[in-house]
């Protein structure tokens, strides 16, 4: 079913179904008329004689050069081909379908001055499947994502390529295997669609859609580590989170208390039990990971906010303006990437030390040496915690801000540069490490908590548990242990453990 989007008002939840299912879009006839009113203006100033910049002017360190007003269409057309330099893997699909839902939310603003002919293209292109082979590598984010979203454009006009239901083919070709013809840009129209923040927006929100899946379920296999360690389950007392005051803290705590709720293991040997305090890796969960929550959410707010934006430049502005300005600067999803990347690798980073405590027989009280039956012989668990020490020390690495990291470009025009694009794109790798050490600590908290027998966990972690067993067996001895660690990330990556504790008792995005 087409989803209708009304450009200014397309909520986290619209675009996140988008992401993960691939729904088709269209924008709400109601901005038709905006549309057409924008396009009509630049058509006027493009039929004039007074200078505006990227309708009858060069580009960036060029703008004091005029152009005929009989080049101001090829004046498009070669700024799309010059400006397609885009390097390294395509993005993904799914990464490609947002980046087109957005800029169709930002053209249909009425502010950026392009026919709807141009946006019932895009439209088309989300509706049948024609996905443009965007490189990766190229951006500085600002200006614009300007050769990722060339290489977007370029299909439109009949070049590069795309993807169509698994084919790569020539963009001409692609466009017109469903029906659909390639279209010559008018005047401005090529700057109004690569200069914006739509790669550098579409990367951000898949990385924060990914990073909000991963905490769901580090809570989840957090609480299973706790029960496996026969952690206690004081530290999640109500009162002490309120006492502080942090929402996220508060969130992360009431999940914890509901996933063990019913576990008959702690409960089995509290009376024995000399501890006087668990590590920080068990207790303080809620602090932690209630922590990146918050993050989260306001990394979150930022992202709506400039999903709904124009960014592109000039803007036709209500009175008929047509003006240069910033919007380009991709500034504010620079630093929401970052702040979703020093989530990740603090999410990781806590959940790899409960790793650690569970293969460590000095550590979790009673459990044998990696959580082998028959350590000696068999090794167990031991280098699957080795590998996910490896991803989360990569992913620390990664965390290093990117918006600070500007550099001058375009003969000195462009002088202070976001460096969203490349912030947001690492998202991917780091959200896939979350998930491959997640999948670990699943793998882990399920043993763990099995060697307890005859004592069980509780009734949603017994849940966790059978899901966490229908892809990966108990480890009664040594095996090619591969293909465990891949359905590990796969079951995290999936939301499976999520579905099973029940999504209800996990904390969203909504404060």
């Amino acid at each position: 079913m087409t989803r209708i989007l009304t450009p200014g008002q397309v909520t986290l939840a619209d675009l996140e179904a988008i992401y993960w299912d691939g729904t088709p879009v269209r924008l709400d006839p109601s901005a038709h008329a905006g549309i057409d009113r924008s396009a009509a203006r630049i058509a006027e100033v493009a039929a004039g004689d007074a200078p505006v910049y990227g309708v009858n002017t060069g580009f960036g360190k060029l703008a004091s050069i005029r152009i005929d007003r009989a080049d101001v269409a090829t004046l498009q057309r070669n700024l799309i081909l010059s400006h397609c330099c885009g390097v390294g893997d395509p993005l993904p699909e799914a990464v490609v379908r947002l980046i087109l839902t957005l800029k169709l939310l930002s053209l249909g603003r009425g502010a950026s001055g392009v026919r709807r002919s141009l946006v019932d293209l895009i439209e088309g292109m989300l509706q049948k499947g024609v996905l443009p082979v965007i490189p990766e590598k190229g951006s500085v984010g600002a200006s614009g994502d300007l050769a990722p979203l060339a290489h977007m454009t370029a299909v439109m006009l009949g070049h590069g390529e795309a993807m169509v239901h698994g084919r790569r083919l020539p963009g001409a070709e692609a466009l017109r295997s469903v029906g659909l013809e390639p279209m010559a840009l008018q005047a401005k129209e090529g700057l109004a669609l690569i200069n914006g923040t739509q790669v550098s927006t579409a990367l951000a929100l898949v990385g924060l859609f990914r990073a909000v899946r991963a905490l769901k379920t580090a809570i989840v296999t957090g609480a299973l580590s706790t029960d496996a360690a026969m952690g206690s389950t004081a530290p999640f007392l109500a009162e002490i989170h309120t006492l502080r005051g942090h929402a996220g803290q508060i969130e992360v705590a009431a999940a914890l208390r509901a996933l063990m709720d019913g576990s008959g293991i702690r409960a089995s040997h509290s009376e024995n039990d000399e501890r006087v305090q668990d590590p920080y890796c068990l207790r303080c969960q809620p602090q932690v990971d209630g922590a990146c929550l918050d993050v989260l959410r306001q990394a979150a707010r930022t992202l709506e906010i400039e999903a709904n934006a124009a960014t592109d430049n000039p803007l036709v502005l209500s009175d008929g303006q047509v003006v240069s300005g910033g919007n380009f600067h991709a500034e504010p999803v620079a630093l929401a990437a970052d702040m979703i990347a020093l989530a990740v690798a603090e999410i990781g980073a806590i959940a790899q030390r409960r790793i650690a405590l569970l293969v460590d027989p000095a550590l979790s009280y009673g459990l044998p040496g990696f959580l082998t039956p028959k350590p000696g012989l068999n090794s167990g668990l031991m280098i699957a915690e080795v590998t996910t020490a490896a991803l989360m020390s990569e992913n620390k690495q990664m965390a290093h801000p990117a918006s600070i990291d500007s550099t001058p470009t375009s003969a000195n025009q462009e002088d202070h540069v976001s460096m969203a694009c490349h912030g947001a794109r690492r998202l991917l790798p780091m959200t896939q490490n979350l998930f491959w050490i997640l999948g670990v600590e699943a793998m882990m908290g399920a043993q763990g908590v099995e060697l307890r027998a005859p004592h069980e966990t509780s009734p949603r972690l017994l849940a966790v548990k059978a899901a966490i067993r229908a892809r990966i067996a108990p480890l009664a001895e040594d095996r090619f242990m591969g293909d465990d660690m891949a359905a590990g990330g796969d079951i995290v990556a999936g939301g499976a453990l999520i579905a099973a504790a029940g999504a209800e008792i996990l904390p969203g995005l909504v404060a």
